[in-house]
């Protein structure tokens, strides 16, 4: 039923329900108690009648006087006095038909020929003693009878009235009641005041969503409670500063992505523009030609690296993981940039060392290995000799690229894998996303790049998990063929 009233505001719903919980308790107590306390006293009473009537009908059983009309009525009146009941003593006129033959009671109501209980008498087989409740003109009564075995055509009725103990129960009844309501009242109050201050908590959170929603990350979200709620809000305090830096992070891949391919595009309007002319020699349009092909390859890395960053922010990028010879891809990499190591003068060396088995992607691995490469021959001067080797270091395989160019400022180098930065400012040539593109990749295999730098040394280290297992196309489990021709 709170459900189809979603108008009614939260306390009032979570006041209703504690409202309803303690009604319920209240309401098994009530049950519980109030029906068996009025059965035990009334049982109780029944068992001093009962005690009585039994302890009366030994002393009748033997005495004849009760039967002559002196002693009688002294008999029966002495027994009512004693256990303060009304007795009475039924004559049996037929099987089924009961007459008052002595009554402690003057003047005698005939309405006891029909008592239930007596008349119980009659048709029990046994004679036993029968005992219950009854109810005569607005009054109820425990009543207690028995067959008098000397005198078997008569019976012997003792009844109280249960007004005292009646009394007792109505009394309890209603100081349950009383204390019922009042403590209904109480949770009433203490639920409402407790679920408004839930509430107020719960709207600012409420507030707090719906500025991060609109794109308001500048005010943080405070809760102070230590409990459910106050977690809630950590959570989203940590996710409006999350969201925060993806924000930041969004903006400036626009401005930066826009002005990098705003800057070949530009560039390649120009050359266009200069190649409609007709009086351009051959010469001159060949080397225009040749740079707008450098522009042209610069778009493609640029919208290759876009669209990667794109996949990994997507979750959408796949990896191939499994056991990967670094040392191998060492030597793919030095077979890879010989020729452009020689045409800028780098001298570029393959250490060679132990097997370093790791577990990687290794098309991934190849790429990294690639962006650290062209960092090193790129940002160095000519001359630099730049060193590829692997190495194994406790729990991973590692491998570096080092170089022994001026090193890279201390400024720098806790940015180098932001994505757009340039070290050297927009000079340097590159878009700024090789080595952001290889530090993620890394993270999502597993890895890590470190980079330590000083004057005439710069190593940069990609790290993986070490693999036990050799790759299984790895130069140690490839076939030896040498002979086979013989």
């Amino acid at each position: 039923m709170l459900r189809r009233a979603p108008r009614l505001s939260l306390g009032v719903k979570l006041g209703a329900t504690v409202l309803a919980v303690v009604l319920v308790a209240l309401g098994v107590v009530y049950v519980a108690v109030v029906p068996r306390l009025e059965s035990r006293l009334v049982d109780a009473k029944l068992d001093d009648l009962e005690r009585s009537a039994l302890n009366a009908f030994q002393l009748l059983s033997s005495d004849t006087t009760l039967f002559d009309n002196v002693g009688g009525p002294s008999i029966v009146a002495l027994f009512a006095s004693e256990n303060q009941a009304r007795v009475i003593v039924l004559q049996r006129l037929d099987t089924d038909r009961l007459a008052v033959y002595l009554d402690s009671k003057r003047p005698s109501t005939p309405e006891v020929e029909t008592d239930q209980v007596a008349t119980r008498v009659l048709t029990s087989d046994e004679r036993e003693v029968q005992r219950g409740r009854v109810r005569r003109q607005g009054f109820d009564y425990a009543e207690v009878a028995l067959p008098l075995r000397s005198r078997a055509s008569f019976v012997l009725l003792f009844s109280a009235q249960l007004d005292d103990t009646l009394r007792s129960i109505e009394l309890i009844r209603n100081s349950l009641l009383v204390s019922g309501a009042l403590a209904l009242a109480i949770a009433w109050f203490a639920g409402a005041a407790a679920t408004y201050r839930l509430a107020r908590r719960i709207r600012r959170l409420e507030g707090a969503a719906e500025r991060i929603a609109s794109g308001d990350f500048a005010q943080p979200v405070v809760d102070e409670g230590r409990d459910e709620l106050g977690d809630l809000a950590d959570a989203f305090e940590r996710m409006r500063l999350r969201l925060d830096q993806l924000d930041g992070a969004r903006r400036a891949f626009i401005a930066n992505a826009s002005h990098e391919l705003r800057t070949p595009l530009f560039s390649l309007g120009g050359f266009l523009e200069l190649l409609a002319d007709e009086e351009i020699d051959e010469e001159t349009r060949r080397e225009f030609t040749d740079q707008m092909r450098e522009q042209v390859d610069r778009l493609t890395r640029l919208t290759t690296d876009l669209l990667d960053l794109s996949r990994m922010d997507a979750g959408q990028l796949a990896l191939d993981v499994g056991p990967v010879d670094l040392a191998e891809c060492a030597g793919t990499l030095v077979d890879e940039f010989r020729g452009v190591a020689e045409a800028t003068d780098h001298p570029l060396e393959l250490v060679p060392g132990a097997a370093a088995y790791g577990v990687a992607d290794e098309q991934r691995v190849l790429r990294i290995g690639r962006a650290l490469l062209e960092n090193a021959l790129r940002h160095t001067p000519p001359g630099t000799r730049v060193r590829v080797s692997t190495a194994r270091v406790g729990g991973r395989a590692e491998l570096r690229v080092e170089d022994e160019g001026p090193g890279i400022p201390a400024e720098h180098v806790g940015r180098l894998f932001e994505r757009f930065y340039r070290g050297d400012g927009g000079a340097a040539f590159g878009s700024g996303l090789g080595l952001a593109i290889a530090g993620e990749l890394a993270q999502r295999m597993g890895g890590s790049i470190e980079v330590s730098s000083r004057p005439g040394r710069t190593t940069f280290t990609l790290g993986v998990p070490f693999s036990t297992d050799p790759p299984p196309f790895s130069r140690e489990n490839a076939p030896d063929l040498t002979g086979h021709a013989q």
